[in-house]
């Protein structure tokens, strides 16, 4: 079990708050490690969930699609506790439009979140990691980083980006000791979900189609995010990991 112990680490994580990043966070404090959690606001209940069961964490609030405050954010996360081993890039947003109507600030917005700040978090972040010779960068796909979707063209394409920033980043990172890999998951019952789990008949069909025949929780997503951040997942490069109960393989 030592190849999953994260103690004497340090994971920054993005979209902390809650959701899936409340639930990393916490899973790998749990693994031992000291947690940095991004928010875009000062909510700070992830850090006290994590301070509450002895682990330590600091709070990080900052709006990720300002580029400025990206280097601040890096430098003070590093701050914290002598550096960064793991990066968590899991902050992002979703604007349900159809695409004849999908507005450029609606695609502005997600494309900055999405793809611009987990680009620039990793190229901040992997220069630390560059200089000291090891670090795990994990970035959180999506299905539709494979798949069209349906009124979400921003989303979409962002989540195409960032498969393709993780394979390249991996090509140029691996030799030098960092892994960078990226989670697909399928269907997970978040704030991001919420109108398709209001719609019971597109939530139904939906569910129909996982082989697993239930969606996701933010929990599922903690084992796959210990395993990419620890030592096990040493020779892992470039990978798409996907935590979807069985949805790809349908």
């Amino acid at each position: 079990m030592n190849l999953f112990d994260l103690s004497g680490k340090t994971a920054l994580v993005t979209g902390a708050s809650g959701g899936l990043g409340r639930a990393m966070a916490v899973g790998f404090a749990e693994a031992g490690a000291n947690v940095v959690a991004v928010a875009s606001s000062e909510s700070a209940e992830t850090v006290e969930a994590i301070r509450a069961k002895g682990g330590r964490a600091e709070l990080i609030a900052a709006d990720l699609r300002n580029e400025d405050v990206l280097e601040d954010v890096v430098e003070n996360a590093a701050g914290f506790f002598g550096g960064i081993d793991i990066l968590v890039n899991n902050a992002g947003i979703i604007r349900r439009t159809p695409a004849a109507n999908h507005s450029r600030e609606d695609w502005h917005e997600v494309i900055g979140l999405n793809l611009n700040a987990v680009f620039f978090l990793c190229q901040l972040a992997g220069q630390r990691m560059l200089d000291r010779g090891s670090g795990k960068i994990i970035n959180i796909a999506s299905m539709l980083s494979f798949q069209g979707g349906i009124n979400v063209p921003g989303y979409t394409a962002s989540k195409h980006g960032v498969t393709g920033i993780t394979k390249a980043l991996a090509n140029e990172w691996a030799g030098r000791g960092i892994q960078v890999n990226a989670i697909a998951p399928g269907y997970m019952k978040t704030n991001n979900t919420a109108p398709i789990l209001a719609d019971e008949n597109r939530y139904r069909s939906i569910t129909e189609r996982i082989p697993a025949g239930r969606w996701g929780t933010p929990e599922d997503l903690v084992g796959p995010a210990i395993f990419l951040a620890s030592s096990a997942s040493d020779y892992m490069n470039g990978h798409v990991l996907c935590v979807d109960g069985g949805w790809m393989a349908r």
